[in-house]
């Protein structure tokens, strides 16, 4: 399934004393990472995309379709979070399969996609495995996994590495810039390191205090001084 373009127009949220307003268009099939300091709203904006949170006002779109009354289940959406959200007394093979059927109803057909997302993250040997016998790079590669069999045009990323160290935060890196290009997937990857945006994403949006300042580039915003903000949450020298 190709990615789907998504369209956040004057999207608003309250978050206790802070008032979010965020607008963003996100062309389908698009890699775009969204940086910024911690508080800024960068998760309440997949959240919002994803249906977790309701807007108090705008629109939100995706493939052109105002999302805004859907559920979360319903919205052509899937997530993969930094703590990976398995169920740690269900096997890796289980895990992935419940992308397909929460009930875990699955017809031959659907054990063989199983079986191959299992393969594409390298985890093909780990279906009988519980969640705590695994590393935890291996933990977000099933997350990954399930996110593969749901099939959905739009995947949103929060933070999924943040726990990872360097070489294999690299590593996790290029599989979601190579399942990308396979499966020409919209993705918006929230993160605190610069340099995962500058390794993977076409483009790159700012985040400061709930409002998107800009959305670039990447290797056009990284490198801008007309944001003083940005300025000094890269912590560039003289400015």
């Amino acid at each position: 399934m190709a990615g789907a373009s998504v369209e956040l127009e004057h999207v608003r949220f309250r978050y206790e004393d802070m008032d979010m307003t965020f607008d963003l268009a996100v062309p389908a099939s698009e890699l775009v990472a969204l940086i910024g300091p911690s508080g800024s709203g960068k998760t309440t904006i997949l959240n919002l995309i994803a249906g977790f949170e309701a807007a108090v006002g705008g629109k939100i779109r995706i493939d052109g379709r105002d999302v805004g009354a859907l559920p979360a289940a319903e919205r052509p959406v899937t997530m993969v979070f930094q703590d990976h959200n398995l169920f740690a007394h269900l096997d890796v093979t289980t895990n992935v399969g419940l992308g397909i059927s929460p009930a875990l109803r699955l017809e031959p057909s659907d054990r063989d996609r199983v079986a191959a997302a299992l393969a594409r993250v390298g985890l093909e040997d780990f279906g009988r495995r519980l969640p705590g016998q695994l590393s935890g790079g291996e933990r977000q590669r099933v997350a990954l996994a399930r996110c593969l069999v749901r099939d959905r045009p739009v995947l949103l990323l929060d933070e999924p590495f943040a726990a990872l160290g360097p070489a294999l935060r690299r590593e996790m890196l290029d599989l979601i810039a190579d399942i990308h290009h396979e499966r020409a997937m919209t993705v918006l990857l929230v993160t605190h390191q610069p340099e995962d945006a500058r390794r993977i994403a076409s483009r790159t949006a700012f985040v400061h205090a709930g409002h998107i300042l800009a959305a670039r580039p990447t290797h056009e915003l990284l490198g801008a001084t007309d944001i003083p903000e940005l300025s000094a949450y890269l912590g560039m020298p003289g400015l």
